[in-house]
């Protein structure tokens, strides 16, 4: 039985006709969290879309007790023109407030006949259905009953329309924007389907749509396990974007955009993502913090790395301006970098805010109070990152100090980022900081400069700031926890390369003529370099040596190995017990357990990896120490011989082996073990790095001349009849490779490879994987094509069995 309507009077009350400018109208209240800021906690973080305020209005007159009327009118017997001015009229009321929202929710299929009008051809009552289901969504009570309503899924079906308008865009994605408020609903709703319809409305031309998008996504990335689904969805760049593009986006859209970032920069991963498309994480301190702030006074300015800019002309201007405008009397001609060029402005721009007192202003009004900034973080373009960065090096916060260094050391992600911080001068705070008296300093200090010690350039820039005397200083400590021993180690194993240092012993004089600056900065080098010369510091890596993970030791070792480049005599390595020290590096590959490569072999995998640098490493040393008389006079070369020729024979990777072959020969070579041509020494030498070596090059070398140099000289060393050199070359693999040099090497190499299959044809065992690599038919092929080498084809088929 239908309802009975009102009378006509009271249609035309209760049923207006809404002009496209009254639909489009919008009620906003003040948001959950303000604009901008940084990555606050989530419950303070998370956003609903602009919603109502409780006040009274105009849709109010609609009366309460015609809610029931028009939650009727809803059915789907009704006319779609009934249904349209009910939808309309329900959303108009429900702006009233709570109540008014309340008041509607009485009526328990009002949200499923709601959704099931997002279907409607009318663009009128889709957008009405969106704007109530926005309202309803927007009180914490019914945000279930709306996403258990099938509410997500008919607007992800409503947003791949085509021909949607930004209104019906904005109110559908608010209400996903409210539900995502919700934890539970944040994986439901971050699928595959919506969000490639939330990438696509970030690029909307409507701010609105573009601002709703932002918010969801902001929430979404609330929850960690929505990261890896929005990151894959390629969202990051565009987030990034819309951070970044001032002109082309609103406050609220920039807010959201920051927060989703700063989200997902928790991962370190995915941080890297984000400082890769050019934002930078700043901790935020507060007002208070800046005021310490005291900018340099200069008789003439100068490069944010220290560098001064010389003077074009010594005389005053004519009307007294060089005193007040002291830039204008820089050469117009003086070649600047683009570096140097940003790290100036950057520099400006960062200063002028911070004696204006505007710095993170904005920052500030989004985190509501300063007693909130204690762990908070925003984003700045990368110019304004790294001189906020720089800025904050010079407060007297300590922990302040400390933020900074640890930012400083996550945004170094690749070159360009440390050489425009080394360009902003955060290079002398830093070093300045490595005799603080506070460890947290000073470990945050040495965090940041090993993350910029990783680019050259930026590690000869430490060296030149006296780094290198506390960071020797800072390794004698007995106190030291192992993650800062760690990176001491690199910045010190990265400043005394042996391999630099060896380089530069062969050149002493200027390049291409110049003189002076290189030759001068060679000699305050190795002036500072000869404080590694130090017993306490000798003795400290020694006991490195004994002592410590695979990875200190090699690094101790390649440190030890600069001392003695650094002082010949030897004097004060030979002075220490070196000896127990490289037994302890040696016996870690003699040590790994083989039986782990069954039941965990990426563990295996990289232990062995491990072992091998180091083992490489103190290969090196020991092989210059042998050069001292007096070091072999003491070592105990029989023991050193057993431990090289087990790892030698070991599962250490083939490319950390050409220093332990080298190292065993030299022992060998001082011990009383030198015996004649048949030496075993260099028979293992020859079958445990030599050929697989040779094998590796044949395998993966892209140069034709280098895969052929390698495979003559196999053939040379298997034409010789070395014991067991065919079953070395089967066993690491060497068959399949040959055959293919085979078809594709030069005249050359196919020769060599035919004599070298031919030689383990003699071994039946060697047949099925000659054959299974596919030599039948290229020696087949030789033989037919009367290539040059047809003979040894032929001659080699005759040894298979085909």
């Amino acid at each position: 039985m239908g309802i009975s309507k009102p009378t006509g009077h009271s249609l035309f009350l209760y049923r207006p006709r809404f002009s496209s400018e009254s639909l489009s109208k919008r009620v906003v209240c003040r948001r959950v969290s303000s604009d901008g800021g940084g990555a606050v906690d989530s419950t303070q973080q998370q956003s609903a879309a602009p919603g109502i305020k409780d006040v009274q209005n105009d849709s109010s007159s609609v009366g309460d007790s015609y809610v029931a009327l028009f939650v009727r009118m809803l059915g789907l017997d009704h006319d779609p023109l009934d249904r349209e001015q009910a939808i309309i009229a329900l959303w108009k009321y429900s702006l009233g407030g709570k109540k008014h929202i309340d008041a509607i929710m009485q009526f328990p299929g009002c949200i499923n006949l709601t959704v099931n009008l997002l279907r409607s051809e009318s663009i009128s009552t889709c957008e009405a259905a969106a704007g109530l289901l926005r309202s309803i969504s927007l009180v914490n009570l019914y945000r279930d009953s709306v996403a258990e309503s099938g509410a997500i899924e008919e607007i992800t079906g409503l947003l791949t329309q085509p021909s949607l308008t930004p209104e019906v865009k904005e109110q559908s994605i608010c209400v996903l924007w409210n539900l995502s408020v919700d934890e539970k609903l944040r994986t439901k709703i971050a699928n595959t389907d919506i969000l490639p319809l939330l990438s696509k409305n970030l690029d909307d031309e409507d701010m609105k749509v573009k601002e709703a998008a932002g918010g969801v996504l902001a929430n979404l990335a609330l929850s960690p396990c929505n990261h890896g689904v929005i990151v894959e969805s390629g969202l990051i760049p565009k987030l990034a974007y819309q951070l970044k593009a001032e002109a082309d986006s609103s406050k609220i859209l920039r807010k959201e955009a920051r927060n989703a970032l700063l989200e997902l920069s928790k991962d370190e991963y995915y941080r890297i993502l984000v400082i890769e498309e050019g934002l930078v994480p700043v901790p935020i301190l507060g007002a208070a913090a800046y005021k310490s702030f005291r900018p340099g006074l200069h008789s003439w300015p100068s490069l944010p790395d220290g560098t001064e800019i010389e003077q074009s002309s010594k005389e005053p201007s004519r009307f007294g301006a060089s005193e007040l405008l002291l830039g204008l009397n820089v050469d117009n001609n003086a070649n600047i970098e683009e570096g140097k060029i940003n790290a100036i402005v950057g520099r400006t721009q960062q200063q002028f805010l911070a004696r204006i007192g505007a710095i993170e202003l904005e920052d500030l009004k989004d985190s509501q109070s300063e007693s909130s900034t204690s762990n908070h973080l925003t984003l700045l373009p990368w110019i304004d990152g790294v001189a906020r960065l720089v800025l904050i090096l010079e407060l007297e916060d300590v922990n302040a100090v400390v933020r900074a260094a640890e930012s400083i050391a996550d945004a170094c992600i690749n070159e360009h980022m440390r050489i425009s911080f080394k360009e902003a001068g955060a290079i002398k705070h830093l070093v300045k900081f490595l005799d603080y008296m506070n460890n947290s300093v000073k470990w945050a200090t040495v965090q940041a400069l090993e993350r910029l010690s990783i680019s050259n350039v930026v590690c000869l820039a430490i060296e030149n700031e006296g780094a290198l005397g506390p960071l020797l200083s800072i390794l004698k400590l007995s106190s030291i926890p192992e993650n800062v021993m760690e990176k001491t180690l690199d910045i010190l194993s990265r400043i005394l390369d042996p391999s630099k240092e060896m380089k530069s012993k062969f050149y002493s004089g200027p390049v291409n003529g110049s003189q002076g600056g290189q030759h001068s900065e060679s000699n305050f080098e190795a002036s500072t370099r000869k404080s590694v010369l130090d017993i306490d510091v000798v003795s400290r890596l020694v006991e490195i040596l004994n002592s410590s993970s695979p990875n200190l030791k090699r690094k101790a070792a390649s440190i030890l190995e600069f001392v003695s480049i650094m002082d010949p005599s030897m004097e004060i390595i030979d002075s220490m017990e070196i000896e127990s020290g490289l037994s302890a590096v040696f016996q870690l590959g003699v040590s790994i357990d083989s039986d782990a490569e069954d039941w965990q072999p990426e563990r295996y995998a990289l232990e062995v990896e491990e072992a091998g640098l180091a083992i490489s490493a103190a290969s090196r040393l020991l092989t210059k120490l042998l050069d001292s008389e007096k070091f072999c006079n003491k070592i105990n070369s029989t023991h050193f011989t057993k431990l090289l020729r087990r790892i030698l024979k070991s599962d250490i990777p083939i490319n950390h082996k050409d220093w332990i072959a080298a190292c065993l020969i030299k022992v060998c070579s001082i011990s009383a073990l030198n015996t004649d041509s048949g030496d075993p020494i260099n028979m293992e030498v020859t079958l445990y790095e030599t050929i697989p070596r040779l094998i590796q090059q044949i395998k993966s070398s892209f140069s034709l001349d280098v895969q052929e140099s390698a495979v003559v000289e196999l053939n040379r060393i298997v034409s010789e009849g070395i014991v067991d050199a065919t079953r070395a070359v089967a066993s690491k693999g060497g068959i399949f490779p040959l055959v293919k040099l085979i078809n594709e090497g030069s005249e050359r190499a196919t020769e060599a490879a035919l004599a070298i299959l031919y030689n383990l044809s003699m071994d039946t065992e060697n047949h099925p994987a000659i054959i299974a690599a596919g030599a039948v038919p290229a020696l087949k092929k030789i033989v037919l094509s009367q290539r040059a080498q047809w003979r040894q084809a032929l001659y080699l088929l005759r040894t298979l069995p085909t």
